[in-house]
């Protein structure tokens, strides 16, 4: 059972009053009448018809109005220049409107309108209506379609804590003053496009519970959408926000569509969950852009966007991709953004710029800056100014909190700054001025994997570029290990490789980490020596220089090398290089007359014709030792020789010493700084 209706603030009608209902009817009473427009008797009804024209002020407060009733009450204020009703001051708080249509099309209000807390059980068509003083709907219920297509306000209005059970169309309506929506509660499709507000836009907490449409809708005004719930989708497409554009704590359950609309004020969406997916592409904000705190759920599309003075973008969290390519920063400006993915690829950056991310893999393909960009992997989570520290759950359970770097192709370095970023699977080839690329803190590249073949060989760790990974996985099947999945990679040669590697070795050198350039080189040398355009011997001389000591970077090679030529030469000398016993020099003379002339001659060496486990005495071995050791530095032993000694000793004093300097240099390499 309804509860009966409390006493209203005016005279009323009372009809129908009972034990269970002491108030009756509420209808304002129609003076000097006792009984409200619904239950006056037909000659008086007609007779207060009579009284009304055009302009005239009603008040009809609590009334019911079914389509008849209300179609003479607008017939009697029908204006025969306008075609349509005209009303002064318009009273209708309460009132029910029952039956059918609540047809005031086309109706001007002089003065102020009331339907504060009204019932329109039908249809309530307000189309192409003038509201020429303020207007209120208050509380006010809508069962039916609501019609408030161009119409236009010149004074407040109020909509806040009504309700529309059905479809609301303001489209091209025009609002000269505040229009309040807040804790209006949409349950249809709400259509604003084209409207106009030279107020404020006050939707505080609104409730959409359908598509909500503002597309062209210009908002000169403050546009304040805080705590607002879209449950489908919410269109603002092509939108102006002249002033401030509020959408705070606001939750988009479906797609939020803010394509091509410009934000002169500032835009804020501190706390505002994208449960769908956010598209702002081609959007400008001309004026701060606030979305600290903002949590995305999936794509933030933010292509072709425009931020002309956005000091600050985030922190926010995206669990899907942020996508910023073709985006244009006018200003200096810090990203500060968790998420799975940050696609910028031909962003322009017209002054200096700071990324800070979290769990990101960043496409940063032929984006133009011409002023410091930094791109640096945060290890703590992003705070607010309030300390309060950023919830990262939707990124929970994936990669971890690093930041990988996908491709610089096309980017001119000379202004870039990585951080603590993996460059493992990153795409260099066609990076300008990577010579002058710096790389602060801890930034990894990809390893080579062991050599998998049946030998027993591994490669030497050293960091590598995912471009060669790719390219060692295609082209040499037999070793297991080499990334071939890096995206993007295609079927980059050694040729274009090798200057890469270079690049990135002077930019080591030239920041003073000659261990960090030592890789780079090798990779360089190791392009050079499988490329098929460099002539044949130059890749003869490097593949000797690979082997003997891994291009003068491996030391262990190289004394590797020394010892087993020491060995030899050690061994070789031991048999066959030390004569069977050291010859002793032989003195013959002539005497004539009383001259006596003397010649001293020392044999040949001659060859051990022992059995070789004698000549592997002690007494050989440090007289070959000797050998072996001066031959090292250049000097003769003065050791009496065989022929196949000697030579072989004039081949270990070329050879060892050559060795011997490319362990030095490999250590060197590896320590200098």
């Amino acid at each position: 059972m309804a509860p009966a209706p409390s006493q209203p603030p005016w005279p009323h009608c009372g009809h129908g009053t009972t034990a269970g209902d002491p108030v009756g009817c509420t209808g304002r009473e129609v003076e000097p009448y006792t009984a409200c427009l619904a239950h006056l008797s037909e000659n008086l009804r007609s007779g207060y018809l009579a009284t009304l024209a055009p302009g005239s002020d009603v008040d009809h407060r609590g009334t019911e109005f079914d389509a008849p009733l209300l179609g003479r009450l607008l017939g009697a204020l029908h204006d025969p220049a306008t075609g349509a009703p005209r009303l002064g001051i318009a009273d209708f708080e309460s009132a029910a409107f029952t039956g059918g249509l609540a047809l005031f099309e086309e109706a001007t209000f002089g003065g102020q309108a009331r339907f504060e807390a009204a019932e329109f059980s039908g249809d309530a068509f307000f189309g192409s209506a003038t509201f020429g003083g303020r207007a209120s709907f208050r509380a006010a219920r809508f069962d039916g379609s609501a019609r408030f297509d161009s119409a236009e306000f010149a004074g407040e209005v109020r909509f806040d804590l009504a309700e529309f059970r059905r479809e609301a169309w303001f489209e091209e309506a025009v609002f000269a003053r505040d229009a309040r929506f807040d804790s209006t509660g949409f349950r249809g499709e709400v259509r604003f496009d084209s409207a106009t507000f030279n107020g404020d836009a006050l939707l505080d907490l609104a409730g959409f519970a359908r598509d909500a449409r503002f597309g062209s809708a210009v908002f000169n005004g403050a546009a304040l959408f805080e705590a607002a719930t879209f449950t489908r989708e919410a269109w603002f497409e092509s939108a102006t926000f002249t002033g401030e554009a509020g959408f705070g704590s606001a939750t988009f359950s479906d797609t939020a569509w803010f394509d091509s609309a410009t934000f002169t004020g500032e835009a804020r969406f501190e706390a505002t969950a994208f449960m769908g997916e956010a598209r702002f592409e081609a959007a400008a904000f001309l004026g701060q852009a606030r979305f600290e705190a903002a949590e995305f759920a999936g794509e933030a599309r933010f292509d072709s966007a425009v931020f002309e003075r956005a000091a600050s973008v985030g922190p926010l969290v995206c669990a899907g991709r942020a996508v910023f390519s073709g985006a244009t920063f006018g200003g200096p400006v810090t990203l500060a953004i968790a998420a799975r993915s940050l696609v910028c690829r031909r962003t322009r950056w017209s002054s200096t710029a700071s990324l800070q991310l979290r769990y990101a893999t960043v496409d940063f393909g032929h984006a133009v800056f011409e002023y410091p960009l930094s791109i640096t992997a945060e290890a703590d989570p992003f705070a607010l100014p309030d300390g309060r520290v950023v919830d990262e759950l939707p990124l929970a359970g994936g990669a971890g909190p690093g930041v990988r770097i996908g491709t610089l192709r096309g980017v001119d370095a000379a202004h870039l700054v990585l951080a603590d970023v993996d460059l493992s699977r990153c795409l260099l080839t066609g990076t300008v001025h990577l010579d002058q690329l710096r790389l602060e803190g801890t930034c990894s590249f990809a390893e080579v994997p062991p050599h998998r073949r049946w030998r027993p060989v591994r490669f030497t760790a050293r960091r590598t570029l995912a471009e060669e990974q790719h390219w060692r996985a295609r082209h040499r099947s037999s070793v297991r290990g080499w990334d071939v999945s890096v995206l993007g990679a295609q079927d980059v040669r050694p040729a274009s490789l090798a200057p890469v590697y270079r690049q990135l070795r002077k930019s080591f050198e030239d920041s003073k980490n000659e261990p960090g350039a030592a890789d780079f080189y090798y990779g360089e040398m190791e392009m050079r020596r499988h490329d098929p355009q460099t002539p044949r011997a130059e890749r003869g001389l490097l593949n000797v220089y690979w082997a003997l000591s891994g291009y003068g970077l491996r030391a262990l090679r190289a004394v590797s090398w020394l010892a087993l030529a020491t060995v030899t030469t050690l061994v070789v000398m031991m048999l066959w290089g030390l004569p069977e016993d050291d010859p002793k020099p032989v003195s013959k003379g002539t005497v004539a007359g009383s001259e006596v002339s003397l010649t001293t001659d020392t044999p040949k060496p001659v060859n051990p014709d022992s059995g070789y486990l004698e000549r592997l005495s002690s007494d050989r071995f440090e007289k070959s030792l000797r050998v072996v050791v001066n031959s090292v530095i250049f000097r003769s032993s003065g050791q009496n020789l065989t022929t196949t000694g000697t030579y072989t000793e004039m081949l270990s004093r070329l050879t060892e010493p050559v060795l011997l300097g490319l362990a030095v240099l490999a250590v060197r390499g590896r320590v200098k700084r």
